[in-house]
């Protein structure tokens, strides 16, 4: 396997399979530093994510964030477009989205300057694997073009790797935190 479409698919597959357990042992204490986090950035617009799969939970974090600034959540318009961002509340009635990620039913857009970002595993350099549709790589090269853009990693301790195949168009994590911890990563 040397092509490296599919050294990253069986990267995801065995990412996959490394995240499932972390799920089922979650709880719900799961985002607490991604929150203590966020409290030094109160009222700066932000977006974070509905979890699909197996994906570790922010809302809670987003809820407490809603009631300081505006927080939205990412809408996929498109294949090869970067992604939209609708503002979000804890009563907001949401639909399925592409993918089956849940949206605000009535869209109001606005751009974050920072995202909380999923992921499928990362490494301690900032680096991220996600599913393979490029979407928040594409978001973060147009949203860094405009300003600083703040990317925060959010997953679980154990999706953790150190050999993780990266191309030059993947934009790196600023901050990786998870339900153990917060990994500060060296400036790119």
């Amino acid at each position: 396997m040397t092509d490296l479409k599919q050294i990253k698919e069986a990267a995801r597959k065995a990412a996959f399979a490394r995240r499932r357990p972390l799920f089922e042992k979650a709880n719900a204490a799961q985002a607490g530093y991604l929150s203590e986090i966020l409290a030094g950035y109160r009222g700066v617009p932000l977006s974070g994510f509905m979890p699909i799969r197996t994906e570790i939970d922010p809302v809670p974090a987003m809820a407490e964030a809603s009631a300081h600034g505006p927080v939205g959540v990412p809408v996929i318009e498109g294949a090869d477009q970067p992604l939209k961002f609708s503002q979000w509340t804890p009563d907001a009635r949401m639909v399925p989205g592409a993918f089956g990620a849940q949206i605000p039913d009535v869209p109001v857009y606005f751009e974050p300057e920072i995202l909380i970002v999923p992921l499928l595993a990362f490494n301690r350099l900032g680096g991220r694997l996600g599913y393979g549709g490029g979407f928040y790589d594409r978001t973060l090269e147009m949203l860094r073009a405009k300003r600083a853009t703040l990317a925060i990693g959010f997953a679980f301790a154990g999706q953790e790797v150190t050999d993780l195949p990266l191309e030059r168009t993947d934009q790196p994590l600023d901050l990786i935190v998870t339900e153990a911890g917060v990994i500060e990563v060296p400036a790119h």
